[in-house]
Order: structure tokens, then C-alpha cells, then sequence
């Protein structure tokens, strides 16, 4: 590995399950940081969907046909490998993710990167070089199951899942080598806004896991139409402002309020000035 020529914090947004919003995530998390003032590059590790990639396609071809001045950061679509052996394509992909990251940490401070639901190596890959996990679920006892096995009767942990045991061998193994820490967020997406008793059983659990599975809660987003939309143009939230052509409705405005708090949450550094400028855009 080449961490020790690391120099950008790197993201990872990951779980082992599709339809979590991982994409929509980092494409907002990326954004964000990149009008905060930060270097960004962003790495998607989905051969198979590559939504990060095709999100960021949609960016580059809204921007070349508005001529908009928008920010849009480094990115990097990193495919499987295809050798002779199982072996083998493990060790290239290995190689290709660290050498991608390893370039953009030089002229990077944060690098984003969004894993597979379903490439479980690759996505171990990505998860075994971060330094802040956000593991996004829906709201839904299938989601949870991501996090740990759950009583149905008492709705309390019988054990972690085989995701949260992956993410602490990570934490294990670095606190032996004396690395550095990993700083894992859950996130709870694409919340209904109707206040149902299930959605309250899913808040208390989640919340209740932080202590033994050793996360912290972040802000979630709530379901909204406007996500899927701004993917077609390949725009975030913190694209649109009051007055731009792009009109701000007052459920726009507030889901942009929430991805504010996401990143105000995560970002290592918590000085006064750059959590400042998280209300200049």
C-alpha cells in the first residue's frame, strides 16, 4: 500500500446494498467541497452501474451545452480487471484503485469515492483506504440488515452484520499497524415524510447501534423528487440558488439544507471559516 505519500483526506461512500443513494451522496458531498474551496477528485468503483460516472457525464454535457460556470472534480472510472485468474485480477484492481488514488491525493485535499453494491472485493478495496466512511440505508428492516441482525421481537442486536464486521477488521488491523483512524458515519436516506411507526422503530435502532457498532448518526436526506431529476442534468442541490434559472422551491430549498448538515457533519475540520462558507451557496 501507499498511504504514507497520502496527502487527501479520502471519503468513501459505501455499504453492500444498491438503491441506498450512494451516488447521489458523493456526487453532493464532491460538490459541496469543491465550493467550499477544496481540491476534489472523485473515483467511481462500479464497473458494472458506474452511476457516479454517468452522473458525472450528465455534468459535463449540461455545462458544455448552458455554458455555466460550475465546478465539477477530477474524476476516475476504474474498471474490473479480466486476467487469467481470480488472484490475478484481485492484485490489478488492487494496483489500479491505489495508483488512481495515490494521483489524486498529490493534487487533491479530498478524494470521494463510490463503491459497488455488488463487487464485494472491489468495494472492500475502496472501503480499506478511508478515512471517513458514510454507509447511507433506506428505511427499511432490509437496510438495517446491513448493519446487524436484529431481534424481531425486542428490535435489539443479536449481532453485527458481516458489513460491520468488515468495517471494524479495517479499524482492528490499522490500530495494530498504529494507523490512522477511521471515522465511520451511518446515514439514514431517503426518509418518507410521513412519521410512521415503522420509521420511529428504524430511528431508535439506528440511533441505539452507534455506541457497540461504533458509528456516528449523520443527518439524513429525505425522499424527494428533485435528486432525481438534477441527476439527468447531472446537477446538485448546491448547483441551484434563489433567483438562477433553475428555480428554488421551498421543498428545494430545505433538501439543500439537509445536505448542508451532512456535510457540516463529516468534514474533518470543524474551524469557524469553512463551516462559514457552508452558507455562502
Amino acid at each position: 500500500m501507499q498511504n504514507d505519500k497520502k496527502k487527501a483526506h479520502i471519503i468513501v461512500i459505501g455499504n453492500e446494498k444498491g438503491g441506498s443513494g450512494k451516488s447521489t451522496i458523493a456526487m453532493h458531498i464532491a460538490i459541496g467541497l469543491l465550493r467550499l474551496g477544496y481540491k476534489v477528485g472523485t473515483i467511481d468503483l462500479d464497473s458494472h452501474q458506474a452511476t457516479f460516472t454517468s452522473y458525472m457525464k450528465n455534468r459535463w454535457q449540461t455545462l458544455r451545452e448552458t455554458q455555466d460556470i460550475f465546478p465539477s472534480p477530477e474524476h476516475v472510472h476504474i474498471d474490473r480487471a479480466e486476467t487469467t485468474t481470480v488472484a490475478e485480477n484481485r492484485d490489478q484492481e488492487r494496483w489500479r484503485v491505489e495508483t488512481v488514488v495515490q494521483e489524486l491525493s498529490e493534487k487533491n485535499d479530498f478524494i470521494v469515492i463510490d463503491t459497488p453494491g455488488s463487487d464485494r472485493y472491489m468495494s472492500l478495496v475502496g472501503h480499506s483506504l478511508a478515512d471517513t466512511l458514510v454507509t447511507p440505508i433506506n428505511d427499511s428492516f432490509v437496510d438495517l440488515d446491513l448493519l446487524a441482525k436484529i431481534d424481531p421481537h425486542t428490535h435489539t442486536m443479536i449481532k453485527p452484520s458481516i458489513y460491520a464486521e468488515m468495517v471494524n477488521d479495517i479499524r482492528r488491523q490499522r490500530a495494530k499497524e498504529g494507523g490512522r483512524k477511521l471515522r465511520w458515519f451511518v446515514m439514514r436516506n431517503r426518509l418518507s415524510a410521513t412519521d410512521a411507526r415503522n420509521k420511529q422503530i428504524i430511528g431508535r435502532i439506528v440511533e441505539e447501534l452507534q455506541v457497540p457498532l461504533g458509528y456516528t448518526l449523520a443527518p439524513g436526506l429525505s425522499e424527494r423528487v428533485i435528486f432525481r431529476e438534477l441527476f439527468l442534468k447531472g446537477l446538485t442541490l448546491l448547483d441551484l440558488r434563489e433567483g438562477h434559472k433553475n428555480s428554488l422551491s421551498m421543498s428545494n430549498i430545505n433538501a439543500r439544507q439537509e445536505v448542508r448538515h451532512l456535510i457540516r457533519m463529516i468534514l474533518p475540520s470543524k474551524d469557524v471559516s469553512t463551516l462559514s462558507l457552508l452558507k455562502t451557496y
